[in-house]
């Protein structure tokens, strides 16, 4: 693995797409495009809502990504175009830049990663752009698209200002950036964007950032099915409100265990200071955490601290407001959600004679999980889940934040047709709004590249 994006040389010729790209900036602007830069959506295999809680993640790029279509010039100005319709013109001076948290336009998630290369390199004044973007990812659906395009524009704007940055300091810078607008990840999508490689899965873990080859067993293909029912991560406190459950069980864990617990921010972190394993810390859950919600007092009390410190030190801005936390459910998906990742890559490791099996009982064990203990599924995820199975997955399980978005399932290959076939007969051509977005909402998928910047070879 390289440790900087790739830059090579494409033709055009034969590739609808990136020539409908060429021409839609030609038009735009009326002069050629200087450089190309696209970024992979991904699907998460199995490591759910787990990455920022410290833990390891198993996810693969997938072929669906935004790509963006750049020149540069001297005016300060960056000028923001999407190929999509729906999606507005945007333009703003280079030096006030400002990213509306309450407004999650497609442009300021763009702007995220502007600002986070900017701020990271002390870019003053920054390169101005004119870019046109276009994204085959669908929006909200789990598969990363905000965070691909989060990805893409910090790469075009290492490339404009003439920077080299690594694979992982992008991603790192990323991950951080994203937080511009509101939304409190753990640096999987933008990892995986960039560390990604064609043929293989990767086991991604943090502190520090490293990605290791994790090789799918032969015998089965995933694929991906959208529930067609969309969540923005930064429209709605759902996502920020498990963030800070997984915070709060971290710091009550650590104070029962006698730790110091005011700078312990990760049940990760509280593993370790405890020196227990997985296993024997889910005991701990098990003993310490009660299954009935806790309410703020509850919270402040076990702490011994104040509401105002609650508010000022750990929750988060759209989270002031939540009465009732739910630690003991939280932390025990992380737990065990981080060991079903380790199991996962064990088995594709070693590759017992029934490797596929194994693998899909810890993909149903997941989604079982994230359903139950950490509340991040819909009802018609949980039904698309439990149509996949029935057509013949060995495993499906939400993938992404959840409360909506995709599935992913590990379907035998000899199964392949006939799984496509009874999905998009069961799920989707029943309703005429689901049957119209079947084409892009059922597909099979396999492990793509990363980032890359390249230009026309003509």
């Amino acid at each position: 693995m390289t440790s900087h994006p790739p830059k090579f040389k494409l033709l055009f010729s034969g590739k609808e797409r990136m020539q409908r790209l060429k021409e839609a900036f030609q038009e735009k602007y009326g002069e050629p495009a200087l450089f190309y830069a696209c970024a992979p959506g991904r699907v998460n295999l199995i490591g759910e809502h787990i990455d920022y809680c410290g833990y390891a993640v198993l996810p693969m790029a997938i072929e669906q990504n935004i790509l963006a279509a750049v020149s540069v010039n001297n005016t300060q100005t960056i000028h923001l175009a999407n190929s999509n319709e729906k999606y507005q013109d945007f333009t703003v001076a280079s030096d006030s830049i400002a990213i509306d948290g309450d407004n999650p336009q497609w442009q300021y998630y763009f702007l995220c990663g502007v600002k986070g290369i900017q701020d990271q390199l002390g870019l003053s004044p920054l390169a101005g752009m004119r870019c046109v973007v276009d994204g085959t990812i669908p929006a909200s659906s789990g598969l990363s698209s905000s965070s691909a395009l989060v990805c893409c524009a910090g790469l075009v704007t290492m490339e404009a200002n003439r920077k080299a940055l690594s694979k992982v300091e992008l991603a790192e810078v990323c991950a951080k950036c994203e937080r511009y607008i509101g939304t409190e990840g753990g640096g999987m999508d933008q990892s995986i964007s960039f560390l990604a490689e064609e043929g293989t899965a990767k086991l991604i873990e943090f502190n520090p950032l490293r990605a290791t080859d994790v090789r799918l067993p032969d015998g089965a293909v995933f694929v991906i099915a959208n529930c067609c029912v969309e969540m923005n991560k930064a429209a709605s406190s759902h996502f920020n409100i498990r963030v800070v459950e997984c915070r709060i069980a971290a710091k009550v864990l650590a104070k029962a265990g006698g730790l110091e617990w005011e700078h312990l921010q990760k049940l990760r972190e509280v593993q370790e200071e405890l020196g227990l394993s997985l296993e024997e810390v889910l005991g701990r859950v098990e003993e310490v955490l009660h299954p009935e919600p806790y309410s703020r007092e509850e919270v402040c009390s076990t702490l011994g601290i104040t509401p105002q410190q609650l508010n000022e030190s750990i929750l988060s801005t759209n989270t002031q407001q939540v009465t009732q936390f739910k630690l003991y459910q939280r932390a025990r998906h992380v737990y065990g959600e981080a060991a079903r990742v380790l199991r996962f890559k064990s088995v594709c490791d070693s590759s017992p004679a029934d490797a596929l099996v194994q693998l899909g009982q810890l993909m149903n064990q997941s989604h079982q999980s994230c359903r139950d203990l950490y509340e991040c599924s819909c009802p018609q995820l949980d039904r698309l889940v439990d149509i996949c199975l029935q057509a013949g997955a060995l495993g499906s399980r939400l993938t992404g934040a959840g409360w909506g978005g995709c599935s992913v399932s590990m379907v035998p290959s000899e199964k392949t047709h006939s799984f496509l076939r009874t999905v998009r007969e069961t799920y989707y051509l029943p309703d005429a709004r689901l049957a119209a977005l079947e084409k892009q909402s059922l597909f099979v998928t396999k492990p793509g590249g990363g980032a890359a910047i390249f230009t026309e070879d003509k």
